[in-house]
């Protein structure tokens, strides 16, 4: 008995001492900072230390979410509305282009000669014309259509008016007092084209009426997919803008009157952000087609771990316009598309931040990122140290 209470008085000393080393080395971790953990100490992901310091290291942009900061990433979203970027005052012009296919009516007066039929009625001796209508003719390329008596008539972009009052002045002279009526009767130049997911994708043609975004999109028959699921994307000139249908519908400014030749898409693109970190699951979260704030985004990843989490290292990487937070000139790289990578900073433990996170949009491809807190790598590390010490211990003691 005696031999037995002597190994295990010996073998607690031995455990004694590896408890104060463990005690000492994670008191002289703490001293230090968190900066000297060990690089295989297991990680989720870089500290807030580690992500702030790549702004110097990587010239990457550590940007913190203020009232501010929010404003002005806001203000950028609203610059690419269609009401911003493409309406236009008054209703487009509507004219005449190559391709259409028109029909020409020519009147005169009694007695008609050039195209008139003179006929004279028994009961009341009057003189009486009917009208002449010419065959329907197609705008050549030009831009030409040839009429009897006129020659060749310069009608592409000029409005079916302005074609009548050339036509008559070309007939003073030949006819008497002709009267002209032309009458687009296919229209294949002021359309505009809606494809997509809609029930029937179609070529609306545009009217003096002003036809406008939504009137093109009930004439397509509606979108398949829910309003709130919904992206418009108007191709106009050149420039190509994407809204959600759901702030269209809301807005009625986005309604926007169409121009000839605008090409208007249904899209139906989930849009999502990545959550990975200190949260309760790490995975991919899809969001509606109108967007979703910061805080919001928080909420449906459950929040963060409060054993694990950095209140302080909730960090949201994008890539953003440089003009949108004024750092135009400073750019470290840019993407083709002319974006540049930028890292925004929460800090939680300010009451002050929950304010501001139901400002700040969340983007489609962003990544929330939420690091471990201080404590937590402590943990891992002390968690280490004490498996170790006690798997040690016996194979010394024994070994002795």
């Amino acid at each position: 008995m005696r031999n037995g209470n002597l190994c295990d008085k010996r073998y607690g000393e031995y455990l004694g001492r590896g408890t104060r080393l463990l005690l000492l080395s994670g008191l002289s971790i703490v001293l230090a900072g968190c900066s000297t953990f060990p690089a295989w100490l297991p990680a989720s992901g870089p500290s807030s230390d580690q992500v702030a310091d790549s702004q110097a290291a990587y010239q990457l942009p550590v940007v913190d979410v203020t009232d501010a900061v929010a404003r002005k990433v806001m203000s950028a979203k609203k610059h690419g509305m269609f009401s911003e970027l493409l309406a236009k005052k008054g209703i487009p012009r509507y004219t005449v282009g190559a391709g259409d296919v028109l029909e020409v009516s020519i009147w005169e007066a009694p007695p008609a000669a050039l195209f008139g039929v003179q006929a004279v009625d028994p009961r009341v001796g009057v003189q009486t014309t009917r009208t002449t209508s010419l065959p329907e003719q197609m705008v050549a390329a030009d831009g030409t259509i040839n009429l009897p008596f006129s020659g060749s008539v310069l009608v592409a972009g000029k409005t079916p008016q302005q074609i009548e009052a050339e036509v008559v002045h070309r007939l003073t002279g030949k006819a008497n007092q002709p009267q002209v009526l032309v009458r687009v009767s296919r229209n294949a130049t002021s359309n505009a084209t809606v494809v997509g997911e809609v029930t029937q994708s179609l070529r609306l043609p545009l009217t003096a009426k002003g036809e406008r975004l939504l009137d093109a999109l009930a004439a397509a028959g509606g979108v398949k997919q829910p309003v709130n699921k919904m992206t418009i994307q108007l191709s106009r000139n050149g420039q190509t803008i994407a809204m959600p249908m759901e702030e269209i519908v809301q807005d009625p400014r986005q309604n926007v009157v169409l121009q000839p030749g605008d090409v208007l898409t249904a899209l139906h693109l989930p849009l999502s952000f990545t959550a990975l970190g200190a949260i309760n699951k790490n995975e991919e979260i899809n969001f509606e087609a109108q967007g979703i704030s910061l805080a919001q985004a928080l909420g449906r990843i459950g929040g963060l771990q409060d054993m694990r989490a950095d209140s302080m290292g909730v960090f949201i990487f994008r890539f953003e316009e440089p003009s949108t937070l004024g750092l135009v000139g400073s750019e470290p790289s840019l993407t083709p598309e002319g974006k540049m990578p930028v890292v925004f900073r929460v800090d939680l433990k300010d009451p002050r931040s929950f304010l501001v996170a139901q400002g700040f949009p969340i983007k489609n491809k962003d990544v929330l990122y939420v690091s471990n807190a201080p404590g937590a790598e402590l943990q891992k590390f002390i968690n280490i140290l004490t498996t170790s010490i006690y798997s040690v211990a016996p194979v010394a003691y024994t070994l002795k």
